[in-house]
């Protein structure tokens, strides 16, 4: 199958509010106290991701970046729109405004079904060099009919998703970013919608996003991998949770992908996360099921701008989580 022509696509922007590294430190260093025993947020020259044990195809995250929001749930649910097939190449020169710079793009979204011919969830993690080299380390988990997961590499020569995504895109520099590094959660939410909740309470309205990675260095998470496409539609949660496979899965988990604050009138999905490892698991990222051991460690940057590519027309607000 083709990817949609990314010149036809609708592409909506808008700024968001882009505090400083420095107050974005001192407001999660309060914040996520109340989430966690122990809590170390640093402003810190970004290390080399592309090493162990984070696997990135580029660098760093600095340099322009943009959150991208592609697609939505509703084009998978109540029935899945096949047609809804991207290139994220172009889709990111679009957002990055320049076509001749080099960039990455990393984040969480419905993997390429066309590669493997089943439904399957996608670990984006790419950089671009012009005038087209692709180095991709990306990963897509599915399922087999006994419900095991596979994780495989995904091809540099395969650089689409499907249905929905979620994607910082950068230019891959180094430079400053947010670390985060946190310890026993107390919270009853997992560490992206703490860190998410905290900044949503200091900014009220005004749109705050975020894109990045983070290791679950120790513990397991509760995550998901989607069954193949369901032939009948799914209308309701319950539904769809019988639909989804749910697995705990082992540190140390590689996750990638972005946060908002609201939804800035663009219907946005707030929080999309999904991990890969070296050890054979990955998934969407949901929460850790062993909060009395578990450590994380992320870094982060402050996204300028949103940029919405297809928003679907007709919308509905479940299989968000």
């Amino acid at each position: 199958m083709e990817s949609l022509d990314t010149a036809n696509l609708l592409f909506e922007e808008k700024p968001l509010h882009t505090p400083s590294l420095v107050e974005l430190r001192d407001v999660l260093a309060v914040g996520l106290k109340s989430c966690f025993a122990t809590v170390n947020v640093e402003v810190v020259e970004c290390p080399d991701l592309s090493k162990a044990p984070f696997h990135l195809a580029g660098c760093g995250l600095n340099g322009n970046p943009a959150l991208v929001e592609i697609g939505g749930p509703p084009y998978l649910l109540p029935t899945v729109d096949r047609t809804k097939l991207y290139d994220i190449v172009p889709i990111a020169k679009r957002a990055l405004h320049d076509d001749q710079k080099a960039f990455i793009a990393i984040g969480a979204g419905a993997g390429p079904f066309p590669l493997v011919n089943s439904n399957c969830e996608g670990m984006f993690n790419l950089h671009y060099s012009p005038p087209g080299k692709v180095v991709s380390e990306s990963h897509l988990a599915m399922v087999t009919p006994e419900r095991e997961v596979i994780v495989r590499k995904i091809p540099n020569t395969e650089t689409r998703c499907a249905l929905l995504g979620n994607l910082l895109v950068s230019e891959g520099n180094a430079g400053p970013v947010l670390k985060v590094s946190c310890k026993r959660r107390t919270g009853n939410k997992d560490f992206i919608a703490s860190i998410r909740t905290c900044l949503e309470d200091r900014y009220g309205e005004k749109t705050v996003g975020m894109g990045g990675v983070f290791l679950l260095q120790a513990g397991k998470a509760k995550q998901h991998v989607m069954s193949p496409f369901s032939t009948s539609p799914i209308h309701t949660e319950e539904q769809l949770n019988e639909w989804l496979n749910f697995y705990d899965m082992p540190a140390p988990l590689v996750n990638l992908g972005t946060l908002v604050t609201n939804e800035c009138d663009l219907d946005l999905r707030l929080q999309h996360f999904h991990s890969f490892s070296t050890h054979g698991h990955g998934g969407h990222y949901h929460i850790d099921t062993t909060p009395e051991v578990v450590e994380y460690e992320g870094y982060f940057v402050a996204g300028e701008r949103i940029v919405r590519v297809d928003k679907p027309v007709h919308t509905h607000k479940f299989g968000r989580d």
